[in-house]
C-alpha cells in the first residue's frame, strides 16, 4: 500500500487508513498480507488465462477487476481521490478518463506496437509505462494491474517479458525516476527483460 491520500481516511474505516474490503479486515497489516496471497493467485491465473480485449482502457479496467474483485467494491473503477507515492502526485481523478483515452488509443493507433523495430519498440513501452504509471487510476494495485496488462500486451507484439526477473527496489526507484523525466534506469531495466 503506502500511498499518501487526500483526504487521508478516504474509502477507509473511520479512525484508520485501512481500505474498506469485503472481507471486512480492519487491520492494515493483516489486509495487505490477504491482499498479496489473492492477488498474487489472481495474476498467476492471468498467466495462463489471459483477460482478452483490446488494449483499451476497458481492458485495463478488465484486468484491474479481476485482480481485485473479491478484495474491493470498486475494483476496475477510475478513483475519486488524489494520491501520491514516494512523492510523486499522480494523476488528479477528474483527469483520469481523459488522459486514459488518449494514452489507450494511442496505443491502439500504433497497433499495440506490432511489427515494431526493437530499440524503437523498447521506447515505446518505456513511454507507456510512463505513462500508465502517472495515470494511476485505481485507489489501489496500480502496478499489479500495470504488469499484467503489460505483459499480456508484450506477448500480443511477438516478445516476452518476465518481470519477476526485475528487483522489485530497482524498479521502484526507476519508476520514481522516470516520474521525473529520467528513464536511462526504467529503460535498461525493461530493455535486459524483455526478449
Amino acid at each position: 500500500m503506502g500511498y499518501s491520500i487526500d483526504p487521508l481516511s478516504a474509502d477507509c474505516y473511520e479512525g484508520t487508513t485501512c481500505l474498506i474490503n469485503k472481507l471486512g479486515i480492519t487491520d492494515e497489516r493483516k489486509l495487505s498480507q490477504i491482499e498479496t496471497l489473492i492477488t498474487t493467485a489472481k495474476c498467476n491465473d492471468l498467466e495462463m488465462n489471459p483477460i482478452e480485449g483490446d488494449f483499451g482502457f476497458e481492458h485495463y479496467k478488465a484486468i484491474h477487476r479481476f485482480i481485485f474483485e473479491d478484495l474491493y467494491d470498486w475494483a476496475g473503477e477510475v478513483r475519486t481521490v488524489s494520491i501520491s507515492k514516494k512523492g510523486t502526485a499522480f494523476v488528479d481523478p477528474e483527469s483520469i478518463d481523459e488522459l486514459a483515452d488518449k494514452i489507450f488509443t494511442g496505443l491502439q493507433n500504433e497497433k499495440c506496437y506490432v511489427g515494431y523495430e526493437y530499440e524503437h519498440y523498447i521506447d515505446a513501452i518505456v513511454d507507456l509505462y510512463c505513462k500508465t504509471n502517472m495515470l494511476h487510476p485505481f485507489r489501489e494495485g496500480n502496478g499489479r494491474t500495470q504488469r499484467v496488462f503489460l505483459t499480456q500486451l508484450i506477448r500480443h507484439s511477438g516478445h516476452e517479458i518476465n518481470f519477476s526477473t526485475i528487483d522489485t527496489d530497482e524498479l521502484m526507484i526507476a519508476t520514481i525516476q522516470s516520474a521525473n523525466g529520467v528513464t536511462d534506469f526504467l529503460r535498461n531495466l525493461l530493455s535486459n527483460s524483455i526478449s
